[in-house]
């Protein structure tokens, strides 16, 4: 392959979709310093270094798979004929303008449109451009997405199918009253091979040199690492899990962590399916008439609505936009939370939600949202470090992921960019959407004493620290004037301000 170009291809990059284009070789480089600077999920560490060596078994001849300390020095001594498709962090963009900026040694390398997502960065330009200055919204930006691309439309006409853009009303489902699990199929697990075995082994040895630290528990792997598993899992959920995905997406079983949740979104953000070829496939079902409309609208919106919208959004709004904390919560995480240790707290929601974590490197959005999030919310902890926690602690988590979704949408630390109101709730409505409150010692209805609920006494303090700022906003206003009717605020202020971030 002499004199051709090299796409050097990053670990998030490995689907057909970010090489068939490319008739030169390739270039993998595994650095061991990514591993050494966080302390990740174990999980996710195996399952990154995992999906990259059996990517590079599928390419043979074709790939360079360089072990290294550093980028850098995988990158030895080429400085000519290399392209990049544009990576999908501050980061790893700001490295790739180094390589070419180096005074010492400048690399020239071609840098292509990023990939790997429904709406191309030039159009959402184009859509944003287009608001006139009027605020961005996921909704419109969905519906503009779907109107471009012809998805879930009448026939030709611009019109959603059924009528409406959104059917979200119909997917906030409590779980089924008694039900311990929702009773469909769980998601098909890969088999793991030598492969695995190598990266184990490999982190085993990491650990026990003192090179890397790790959270979390690693085994046997739960997540697709190559496009064969991640297709073999796109087609079980289109079958068997798609039709009862709607309704309950928002609801928590104990016993039932993957309810009816399509399990993708490890495999896409590492590269290994197109989303938009995960919509056209879903909308083929719906055609079939197979799966209710309120399903698939409801995964076709998380897939080319929301995910697409979090990365644009972690682009336009620019770097510095990571470090917003409007609220000003500067308290650090507290270790039991930040180990994941789920038996330092006698809140069912908490030690079980850690639990998850610690075992599998993945709960579902509501536990992550309405569970983790709304309490570091509640207790006024540092965004920033909340941010790099999820990042670290989940196998699906990258930085353009966290960044818009914590910030923005769980902490409320842009000041209401991303959504208009923050996310967190009283133990009523976990009560109301989960199984959790049944088994805690802990009282949803109580907000001061010993069986007082962290969250709805959390809540409310809150609210409290937050009068002035939560009191303008009109989506917030009623419940902040709730507070007057609080006979025991006092105490319940003096109780929580002494609790602090200490395990509940």
């Amino acid at each position: 392959m002499a004199g051709q170009t090299t796409r050097w291809l990053f670990g998030d990059q490995l689907g057909p979709h970010f090489a068939d284009d490319h008739d030169g070789d390739f270039l993998l480089i595994e650095s061991r310093r990514v591993f050494a600077r966080k302390r990740y999920h174990r999980a996710k560490a195996h399952l990154v270094l995992s999906a990259m060596r059996h990517r590079a078994v599928e390419l043979g001849d074709r790939v360079r798979y360089v072990q290294s300390d550093t980028y850098v020095g995988g990158l030895g001594r080429r400085t000519r004929d290399l392209q990049v498709v544009a990576p999908t962090s501050y980061a790893a963009r700001d490295l790739v303008d180094r390589l070419v900026a180096d005074p010492d040694r400048p690399r020239d390398i071609e840098r292509l449109a990023a990939r790997g997502f429904v709406t191309s960065q030039a159009d959402f330009a184009h859509w944003a451009e287009g608001r006139g200055g009027k605020r961005l919204l996921m909704e419109d930006f969905y519906r503009d997405a779907r109107r471009r691309h012809g998805v879930l439309l009448e026939g030709s006409s611009p019109d959603p199918e059924g009528g409406r853009w959104n059917l979200d009303h119909e997917n906030r489902e409590p779980p089924p009253k008694g039900a311990t699990t929702l009773g469909v199929d769980p998601p098909p697990w890969p088999e793991e091979d030598e492969i695995d075995a190598e990266v184990r082994a490999d982190l085993d040895r990491w650990e026990a040199d003192g090179d890397v630290s790790f959270l979390g528990q690693d085994g046997p792997r739960l997540f697709a690492a190559t496009r064969a598993e991640a297709e073999a899992v796109l087609d079980h959920f289109l079958a068997h899990r798609l039709a009862t995905f709607g309704a309950h997406e928002d609801a928590i079983l104990e016993g039932d962590p993957w309810m009816s949740h399509s399990m993708l979104s490890a495999p896409m953000n590492l590269g290994l399916l197109d989303p938009l070829d995960v919509v056209r496939r879903a909308e083929e079902v719906y055609r079939s008439g197979d799966v209710p409309l309120a399903s698939v609208e409801g995964f076709v919106r998380q897939v080319m609505g929301w995910r697409d919208y979090i990365w644009h959004l972690y682009w336009h709004l620019g770097p510095d936009y990571r470090r917003g904390n409007a609220l000003q919560h500067r308290r650090e995480l507290p270790d039991w939370f930040a180990e994941l240790d789920g038996s330092a707290t006698r809140a069912r929601c908490l030690s079980h939600t850690l639990d998850g974590v610690a075992e599998r490197g993945w709960v579902h959005h509501i536990p992550r949202l309405m569970v983790l999030g709304s309490y570091g919310l509640q207790r006024g902890w540092s965004p920033q470090e909340l941010t790099d926690w999820f990042h670290r602690a989940f196998v699906d988590g990258y930085d353009w992921v966290m960044v818009p979704n914590v910030v923005g949408m769980s902490q409320h630390a842009d000041g209401g960019v991303l959504a208009t109101k923050p996310y967190t709730s009283g133990g009523a409505y976990l009560n109301k959407m989960s199984d959790h409150c049944g088994s805690c010692e802990l009282k949803p209805t109580v907000r001061v004493g010993d069986d007082a609920c962290p969250f709805t006494a959390g809540y409310w303090w809150f609210l409290d620290r937050h009068r002035e700022e939560l009191g303008a906003n009109q989506r917030m206003a009623r419940a902040v004037n709730g507070l007057g009717r609080l006979k025991d605020l006092p105490e319940l202020v003096e109780q929580e301000e002494r609790r602090g971030s200490s395990a509940p």
